[in-house]
């Protein structure tokens, strides 16, 4: 569909995301089946209210993003299903991968879209982590953005508490889950929250020396000064070069007068979001990369931004196009 058609699309139903990762990048048949389990009913026949948007696997940090949309009052069933099924067929014991991971199942953010607080999504996301609790014994959870009530702790905070920053690394036997049991080795532990829409944006660096990619990584980071407003990032050797791996959030507050450059707004129920676009954090990088004699190799937006995914859940919601990730076609790296 092109550009002018989608933007036409009126958007009235509540809508919400999630994008789900899971530490499998290498089997496209597994991940291809979780995938499918978020539209499907129990009987196998498939749901005609939630739609897979996006596949994207990375084999060399050996996980995949499923970007699942639905109405806000189905979506958490359709994410369970893709948990469930996730849970049955990886097993973190045996995982291998360069970008860092907890669980077989690590991150269930849930997003708003349309028509849809991000309060409302944290309901949604706890009820997600109670069904999964009750439905993979043995499966561990902790909650994070607003689905963490009433601290409502970001994800960077909660791994932090967690020890997934830490250089002796994540203790599964010290970790007292929020919901669920103690970690096993099968399942690991597994993050579900709610915030403003996250997106990732990944950039590539025409060099091996991880030393001045991370000092680069660092530089761009909303936590240093000067950095970027709204990212994360990390950097991680891949296929020969380093990737430079952002997180990129949304957030509600103003910009100071004069920042506003390279930041995009959206809203939802009036009330308006920003987030730095991704050709301004590969031209921030690039800059910090030239200074340092080295060039970007390209950028790589995972999925959509907030307003692309908006338009093609109704699109593909109006359409009855359950599979919509194989016409926009699924990434695998």
């Amino acid at each position: 569909m092109d550009a002018a058609r989608m933007a036409s699309v009126r958007i009235r139903t509540p809508l919400a995301a999630c994008l789900l990762n899971i530490s499998e990048g290498r089997k496209k048949d597994v991940v291809e089946e979780i995938a499918k389990a978020a539209v499907r009913e129990n009987n196998g026949q498939e749901h005609p209210q939630a739609t897979v948007l996006n596949i994207f696997s990375d084999h060399d940090y050996n996980r995949s993003v499923i970007t699942i949309a639905a109405p806000v009052d189905r979506l958490g069933s359709s994410v369970v299903a893709a948990c469930t099924e996730a849970f049955s067929l990886i097993d973190m014991a045996s995982h291998v991968g360069i970008h860092p991971c907890l669980g077989a199942v690590d991150l269930v953010p849930i997003y708003p879209l349309s028509g849809v607080s991000v309060e409302q999504c944290g309901t949604v996301a706890r009820g997600i982590a109670e069904s999964l609790a009750s439905r993979v014994p043995g499966c561990s959870l902790f909650l994070f953005g607003h689905a963490d009530l009433p601290k409502k702790q970001s994800l960077v905070q909660r791994r932090r508490q967690l020890g997934w920053f830490s250089r002796g690394g994540f203790q599964a036997a010290a970790v007292i889950p929020d919901v669920g049991s103690t970690p096993t080795a099968r399942y690991g532990l597994t993050g579900v929250g709610a915030s403003p829409y996250v997106m990732n944006c990944n950039v590539t660096l025409d060099t091996q020396d991880l030393a001045k990619a991370k000092e680069i990584a660092g530089s761009i980071r909303g936590s240093r000064p000067g950095g970027l407003r709204g990212v994360q990032s990390m950097a991680f050797p891949h296929r020969g070069q380093i990737e430079i791996a952002c997180n990129v959030e949304s957030f509600d507050d103003l910009l100071p007068p004069g920042k506003e450059s390279g930041y995009v707004s959206y809203s939802i129920l009036g009330k308006t979001y920003y987030y730095i676009s991704p050709q301004s954090i590969e031209a921030s990088i690039q800059r910090l990369a030239g200074g340092c004699g080295i060039r970007t190799a390209g950028a790589a937006l995972v999925g959509f931004t907030p307003e692309e995914c908006a338009r093609c859940a109704a699109h593909a919601l109006k359409q009855g196009i359950r599979d919509f990730w194989k016409a926009r076609g699924g990434l695998f790296m």
